[in-house]
């Protein structure tokens, strides 16, 4: 089975040069140039931004979910096909946000599209009912990841943690869970924890009562031996029902592990006798086809899906792991037996099911999640190769075609809590910096996750990556920082 990762970031010298970022001034965009790129998105996306000003009369933000929010304005997406994007104006974009990396054969496959339709015509998007696209999408699951014995398909992977912890908690008769800081996993009352930025414990819990994360702890990123702490002393109140990773490291990756990190996570789940979680919403085929587990060789006790377990199309999310652990999630009623409540009336619509199945078999058919890393590698090696160029203290690397380009590092400033206002002023400004770089991107066709987050698919070819390469080179060629003598990048 080949996987998209080519060779192994270097981890250590990531987090150095990321560190080495920090302690700069955060590097901006020169200001005519950012004119001039935001003026171009105002005359060249006129459409969109009328339509969003209506949207805001009606949707909160005037969006309706947060891969939307794009600074100074979203853009309207009226078409998608293979590598591209195209807006309301009919402006073309290179498409690194891939509906945040499930579509890894790119945008709409016509190999999938058609056999959708085709089933379209048949039952429509559901039933209600059973349907045979639930057991093919289970089986070809089953049958590519490791770790994967049954699969128990819900709507989303908000939902995908939610009844993974219930799992845990039932199976193991405990009730701590350890996240990593920094860690998404989904929006539940319980997850709203030390999100993007470890040790932010409930700065965005807003509307969740403190209760609701009692039991919710963290653990520093790619750090056993915090890992250990907490799970020693969790153990002193009872224990831990479950360790919950997403294992290229936090916010897929950006906060990259070393290569036997999750091995030691396993270790350490098998001794304090925790169950380990792995979230692969975004690294399940995208990796490969068996997943980061695969890649690793480490078996977790459960396996979160979402996004790509339906090949982009909606109502992606499920439950895969060991047959004892998934039959604690059985539908239906089963009387005399203690199960972990589970709902969805649409999870696993024949809609759903199909399109997933017959995307993972169109992967498998063209080694997908190989080509898209290749292309990850690529444009990483390019951007690297402008950052030189431009003698840019910015950080770019990838797993596979997860790919990271850091140019302020609004994610990695620590909080310090004796200089709160401080800290919390020094994010404002470089996540603002960051919204820029985005802008800037998105002015010169190029549509990322953040201005920070790339992921490439299958239909980048060598072509897509060069041109996005002189796009993005465009934009660099623009920044400005002070000089820092003694720093060595």
């Amino acid at each position: 089975m080949s996987y998209a990762i080519t060779e192994y970031p270097d981890t250590r010298e990531i987090y150095r040069k990321l560190d080495a970022l920090l302690a700069m001034p955060t590097v901006r965009l020169r200001q005519e140039a950012m004119k001039t790129y935001l003026q171009t998105l105002d005359n060249r996306c006129a459409k969109s931004k009328a339509m969003i000003t209506e949207a805001r009369r009606y949707i909160p933000g005037g969006v309706q979910h947060n891969l939307s929010f794009n600074y100074p304005f979203p853009l309207v997406i009226e078409r998608a096909e293979g590598p591209y994007l195209y807006d309301l104006d009919g402006n073309q974009y290179i498409d690194f946000l891939q509906a945040g990396g499930p579509t890894v054969l790119g945008s709409n496959p016509p190999a999938v599209l058609e056999q959708v339709i085709e089933l379209l015509r048949k039952s429509g998007p559901v039933t209600g009912l059973f349907h045979e696209f639930e057991l093919k999408i289970a089986k070809e699951i089953a049958r590519h990841m490791p770790a994967v014995e049954m699969f128990r398909m819900l709507g989303s992977g908000t939902e995908s943690v939610m009844a993974a912890i219930r799992v845990a908690r039932l199976a193991t008769g405990k009730k701590y869970i350890i996240k990593i800081g920094g860690a998404y996993h989904g929006w539940s009352d319980q997850m709203v924890y030390s999100l993007k930025i470890p040790r932010s414990g409930r700065f965005e819990a807003h509307g969740i009562p403190r209760a609701c994360v009692k039991y919710t702890t963290e653990a520093a990123p790619n750090d056993l031996a915090a890992l250990e702490k907490r799970l020693f002393l969790n153990r002193l109140r009872g224990g831990t029902a479950a360790v919950i990773v997403e294992p290229v490291g936090p916010e897929s990756g950006t906060r990259p592990v070393d290569r036997d990190y999750n091995a030691g996570v396993r270790r350490l789940c098998d001794k304090y006798k925790a169950l380990l979680i792995f979230d692969e919403v975004v690294t399940g085929f995208r990796i490969g086809l068996g997943g980061a587990q695969g890649y690793y060789g480490v078996r977790p006790d459960l396996t979160i899906f979402g996004k790509v377990v339906a090949g982009g199309y909606p109502s992606a999310g499920g439950v895969g792991g060991r047959r004892d652990l998934i039959q604690r999630m059985a539908a239906g009623l089963e009387s005399g037996k203690k199960r972990a409540y589970v709902g969805g009336t649409l999870a696993a619509n024949p809609l759903s099911a199909a399109a997933g199945y017959f995307a993972i078999q169109e992967m498998e058919r063209t080694d997908a999640s190989r080509k898209a890393g290749l292309a990850g590698d690529r444009l990483t090696k390019g951007l690297n190769d402008i950052l030189q160029r431009h003698h840019l203290p910015f950080v770019a690397y990838n797993q596979g075609s997860i790919c990271h380009l850091q140019t302020v590092g609004a994610m990695f400033i620590k909080l310090e809590y004796l200089r709160i206002l401080k800290v919390l002023k020094e994010i404002k400004v470089r996540k603002h910096a960051m919204e820029e770089y985005g802008a800037a991107y998105a002015a010169e066709g190029i549509i990322t996750l953040a201005g920070s987050r790339l992921y490439t698919s299958m239909a980048d070819t060598d072509e897509v990556i060069d041109d996005a390469l002189v796009r993005f080179e465009r934009v660099l060629s623009q920044a400005e920082w002070p000089v820092t003598e003694g720093t060595n990048l």
